[in-house]
């Protein structure tokens, strides 16, 4: 809980506004979790079908538009009519739009995470939790690394860092300027009741505000809370992974309530009924870092990041294999290379 992979609900989506690069990506961990699945006998993927919704020219749906245009995905372009009458509890605006797309839904973190836990530790993986570290070393030329921790040192032929919030400290690469940003999850009661939010009558969402402003939702969880937060909010307070304010104010729930107010209405007159911070860590251009250190190729660094990495978890797992054992990957990765920054 005091990082980015935790929780019940994740949002997986195919038609992806951030760049259609991702969408072969996606169609891979879409296979990947569907094999998880199948291997452990574990729930980890819900499709409720999603919703990109905004202003037609808005990065969400535009976006959208391109990555399904470009890779021959299904969707439909609902307008605002439409949108109400098939999810009574959106209230759009007459010039709002959204791209609805049957091949989207929920991912469970919990229950992935557990999965790919049983999976490594059958596999012969070896788990040291609870134990921070302190620092490591790579050794001259490529060869080998150290990595010292708060109960031993281990050394090793080669070092994957996947750190989340702590990538800022322990990537050692002034090149990639990454910041981590504090957001709050939120989940109310509907004041009518739950059901019209059900997994099967509601989807998941991410709503363009314009402006520089995005929220996004889920069906109905458990005990009937719907869960919804901000994606991206133009400027959302920077931190770090040891310093975050943890504690969630009124002035933000108040914040919340007023973007809901007149899109969601039955949620913004809600119960509050839990608030908990989560940790986004940030680059510029809001992509991912992903492939070896610039500086000792036996170093792969990985942060999936920006807010939008946690269905990408399974074929991101591929990628650092890949990098691991044969230093280059299978999977078109140059959209996430650590020197894009540094060529600038």
């Amino acid at each position: 809980a005091r990082g980015s992979s935790h929780g019940t609900s994740r949002v997986i989506r195919l038609a992806y506004f951030e760049h259609p690069d991702y969408v072969p990506l996606l169609r891979r961990a879409f296979d990947l979790w569907d094999r998880l699945e199948r291997d452990t006998g574990r729930s980890i993927i819900a499709l409720t079908g999603g919703l990109m919704i905004g202003r037609p020219e808005s990065d969400v749906v535009s976006g959208s538009l391109r990555s399904a245009h470009e890779h021959g995905l299904d969707y439909e372009l609902l307008d605002a009519r439409e949108i109400h009458r098939r999810f009574p509890p959106l209230t759009p605006g007459p010039e709002i739009v959204a791209l609805h797309e049957p091949r989207a839904g929920v991912v469970n973190p919990e229950q992935a995470i557990h999965a790919h836990l049983e999976r490594a530790a059958a596999n012969g993986a070896l788990f040291c939790f609870n134990e921070r570290v302190v620092d490591w070393a790579a050794g001259p030329d490529g060869a080998g690394v150290r990595v010292t921790t708060t109960r031993q040192t281990v050394e090793a032929r080669t070092l994957v860092i996947a750190p989340g919030a702590w990538a800022p400290s322990l990537f050692k690469l002034a090149s990639v300027p990454l910041e981590v940003e504090r957001q709050v999850l939120y989940w109310f009661n509907p004041v009518a009741g739950s059901l019209p939010f059900s997994r099967d009558r509601f989807p998941i969402y991410i709503w363009d505000q314009g402006e520089g402003v995005q929220f996004y939702g889920f069906p109905e969880e458990s005990a009937g809370r719907v869960k919804v937060a901000f994606f991206r909010t133009g400027g959302g307070a920077r931190c770090s992974a040891e310093d975050v304010e943890r504690a969630v104010h009124p002035e933000e729930v108040i914040a919340m309530r007023a973007a809901l107010c007149s899109r969601i209405p039955s949620l913004a007159e809600g119960d509050l009924v839990d608030a908990v911070t989560c940790l986004y860590t940030l680059t510029p251009d809001h992509h991912f870092v992903i492939g070896l250190h610039p500086d000792h190729p036996q170093v792969v660094i990985a942060s999936p990041c920006s807010g939008h990495g946690y269905k990408f978890a399974s074929v991101v797992g591929e990628i650092l294999a890949d990098l691991a054992v044969d230093r280059a990957s299978r999977h078109p990765i140059g959209l996430f290379s650590p020197d894009r920054f540094a060529r600038r």
